[in-house]
C-alpha cells in the first residue's frame, strides 16, 4: 500500500453525513417493511377466497381484530401499495440526496486541496488524467454509491420479504435463504474481477482524455503537418481500449445474469417439489412462498448486478481518495497569516538549490543573485537552464530545497512565501485567458477595481484596442482569448497583471511568440514601469532584453557571467 493509499480520506463522513444516512435508512426499513407485510397478506386473502388456511397468520390478524373478509383485506392491500409507492419515492429522493452530497463534497474537497498543494506537486500531476478524474470519474463514484444504496435497499427488502417467508413457512424459507446465500457467495469471483475491469476501464478513460488533451493543444501543428489521420487514429486506438473494457464488463455481468436467472428457477423449483411432493405442505402455504419467490429472484438478480456495479465503479474511487490523499499530503504549510514583504531594496537568492523528483540533474545549484528594487533584469539561457524555476522561485510559487529567497532580509518561508504571492504579478508565453468578457478577465486580478482603475491599467499596458471594441470592456474574447490577435492577449495579461499594483513582475517568455509590431508595443509598456516596480524578464531574445538594467544568463542551473547592461 502507497503512502497515499495508507492516509486515504474517508468518503462518508459520520459528523456530515450520519443524520442524511439514518434517513435513508430509515425508509429502506419501511419499504422493506411493507413489502413484507404484502407478502404476509397473501395467506389471508386465500382464506377469504375460501382455501382453508389456518395457521399462526390468520391467529395473527385474529389476535389484532382485523376481520379474514376479502373487502377488508383489499383495502388493506390497496393501502399498503399506495403507502409503500410515497415510501419508495422518499427513500429515492434521499438517497439522490445523499449520493449527491457525498459525491460533491468529495469533488470539492479533491479541487480544494489541488487548490491548496504545492506547485511541484502540482506540476507532477498529469493535468488531463486530473481533469478526467475531477469529472467523468467522479461521476462513476456517484454511480458506485448509487449501486451500494440500491444493493442496500435490495437487500432490506428481500430481508423483509424473508421475514415474510419465515413467518408463513420455515422450511420453505431456509431453503430460501440458503439458495440465496449460495448464489451470491457463488459471485464472488465475478466481483473481484469486475473490480479489475473498471481499473482497466479508468486507465482507459483517462487514456482518451489525455489524447483529446495533447490534440487539441496541438491542432495548429497537427494541420500544419498534415497528420490529421494520425491524430484521428490515436483518438479512436484510445476509445477502442475504453469499449474493450466496457464490452468485457458487459459480457461477466450477462453471464452472471443468466446463471442467477437460469440458476433460480431450477432452484425454485426444486423446492416447490420438495414442498408438495416430501413435506406435503398445503397450497395455501406454497402459493405465497412461490410469489415471494419470484419477486425475490429480480430481487436477488438485481442486488448481484448492484455488487458488481460497486466493485466495477470502486477504482474511480480509489483514485479520487488517492488524488485527495496525495493534493493534502503536498498541502503548503500553514494556515497562519502573514503580512507581504514590501520590496524596497532587493530580492536577493542565497546559494539556492532546486531539484525536482525524478529528475537527473538540479534545476539550480547553488545560486547567488541580487535583484535590486525597481529595477528591469533580463534572464536569459538555453532551454533546461532553470530561468521558469527562477521565476517560480522569485515569484513565491516554490520553496528553495537548499537555501534561502529573502525580500528586503525576510525569508520567503510558509505563510511570508504565501502572502508575498500577492505583491507578485505573472505574465508567460501562453496567454491563460477565460471564455467570458475582457472585463471578467481583468477583474480576477482585483475584483473590485473601479473603471478608472482598468482603464489605467489598460493603458499602461498599451492596451487601447480594448476601448474601440464592439462593447467596450464588456466584448465577450471567446475561449482563450481566441476573438483577440496574439499581441492583444498579451496586453490584455498585461493589464491584469498591472491592476495588482505588484512590487515585482515577472515576464516569462512573454512576447517570444509575438511579431515585432506587437512586441514593441509591449516593450513600451514595460519601459514605462521604470521605476514603478522591480521588473524580472525572462527570455532568449528580443525587446524586452534591451530595456535590462542588469543581464543574468543562466545555463545548466547556474549563472554563468553576471554583467550591467
Amino acid at each position: 500500500m502507497t503512502p497515499a493509499a495508507a492516509n486515504r480520506p474517508r468518503l462518508f463522513e459520520p459528523a456530515r453525513d450520519g443524520l442524511t444516512a439514518l434517513g435513508v435508512g430509515a425508509l429502506m426499513l419501511l419499504s422493506a417493511i411493507s413489502e413484507g407485510i404484502g407478502a404476509v397478506l397473501l395467506v389471508p386473502l386465500l382464506g377469504a377466497l375460501g382455501t382453508p388456511a389456518g395457521g399462526r397468520i390468520e391467529r395473527f390478524f385474529a389476535a389484532l381484530g382485523v376481520p379474514i373478509r376479502l373487502e377488508v383485506l383489499l383495502v388493506l392491500f390497496v393501502a399498503l401499495v399506495a403507502a409503500r409507492a410515497l415510501v419508495v419515492q422518499a427513500r429515492t429522493l434521499a438517497a439522490f440526496r445523499f449520493e449527491a452530497r457525498l459525491v460533491d463534497g468529495l469533488r470539492q474537497r479533491a479541487w480544494r486541496a489541488l487548490i491548496g498543494a504545492e506547485w511541484r506537486a502540482l506540476l507532477s500531476m498529469r493535468r488531463a488524467g486530473t481533469v478526467s478524474l475531477l469529472g467523468a470519474r467522479l461521476d462513476q463514484v456517484g454511480d458506485h454509491v448509487n449501486q451500494l444504496l440500491q444493493a442496500a435497499s435490495g437487500a432490506a427488502t428481500l430481508a423483509g420479504l424473508g421475514l415474510a417467508a419465515l413467518a408463513i413457512s420455515p422450511r420453505l424459507a431456509g431453503g430460501l435463504a440458503l439458495s440465496g446465500a449460495a448464489v451470491l457467495l457463488g459471485y464472488h469471483a465475478m466481483r473481484r474481477r469486475a473490480g479489475e475491469l473498471g481499473q482497466r476501464f479508468g486507465e482507459a478513460h483517462a487514456g482518451v482524455h489525455g489524447q483529446l488533451d495533447e490534440s487539441l493543444g496541438a491542432l495548429r501543428l497537427i494541420k500544419g503537418l498534415g497528420r490529421e489521420d494520425r491524430a484521428i487514429d490515436g483518438l479512436a486506438d484510445q476509445v477502442g481500449a475504453m469499449r474493450r473494457a466496457q464490452r468485457r464488463w458487459l459480457i461477466d455481468a450477462g453471464k452472471g445474469q443468466f446463471a442467477l436467472q437460469a440458476g433460480g428457477a431450477a432452484l425454485l423449483a426444486l423446492l416447490v417439489w420438495l414442498a408438495l411432493a416430501r413435506w406435503h405442505l398445503g397450497m395455501v402455504q406454497v402459493l405465497p412462498m412461490v410469489a415471494i419467490a419470484a419477486r425475490a429472484l429480480p430481487l436477488l438478480g438485481a442486488l448481484q448486478q448492484n455488487l458488481l456495479g460497486a466493485a466495477h465503479s470502486r477504482p474511480a474511487l480509489d483514485a479520487a481518495l488517492d488524488l485527495i490523499a496525495r493534493a493534502e499530503a503536498a498541502r503548503e504549510g500553514g494556515d497562519d497569516e502573514a503580512a507581504a514583504p514590501v520590496l524596497n531594496r532587493t530580492l536577493r537568492l542565497e546559494s539556492v538549490s532546486v531539484r525536482f523528483a525524478g529528475a537527473s540533474h538540479p534545476s539550480l545549484e547553488r545560486v547567488d543573485l541580487e535583484i535590486p528594487a525597481r529595477g528591469i533584469v533580463a534572464v536569459t539561457g538555453p532551454s533546461g537552464a532553470g530561468k521558469s524555476t527562477l521565476a517560480d522561485l522569485l515569484g513565491g510559487l516554490i520553496e528553495p530545497d537548499a537555501g534561502k529567497v529573502t525580500v528586503d532580509g525576510a525569508a520567503l518561508e510558509g505563510a511570508v512565501r504565501r502572502a508575498w504571492r500577492q505583491r507578485v504579478a505573472y505574465v508567460q508565453q501562453e496567454p491563460v485567458l477565460f471564455a467570458a468578457s475582457l472585463r471578467e478577465n481583468l477583474l480576477w486580478a482585483s475584483p473590485e477595481a473601479s473603471e478608472e482603475r482598468l482603464h489605467a491599467a489598460l493603458r499602461d499596458a498599451s492596451a487601447g484596442f480594448a476601448f474601440d471594441l464592439p462593447q467596450g470592456l464588456d466584448t465577450p474574447i471567446g475561449d482563450g482569448g481566441r476573438a483577440l490577435s496574439g499581441g492583444e492577449r498579451q496586453r490584455l495579461m498585461l493589464a491584469r497583471a498591472l491592476l495588482r499594483d505588484p512590487a515585482l513582475l515577472v515576464l516569462d517568455e512573454a512576447t517570444s511568440a509575438l511579431d515585432a509590431a506587437s512586441e514593441a508595443q509591449v516593450a513600451q509598456a514595460i519601459a514605462a514601469l521604470r521605476g514603478r516596480m522591480t521588473v524580472v524578464v525572462i527570455g532568449h531574445r528580443g525587446a524586452l532584453l534591451a530595456l535590462a538594467d542588469q543581464a543574468i544568463e543562466l545555463d545548466a542551473g547556474r549563472i554563468v557571467p553576471t554583467k550591467e547592461a
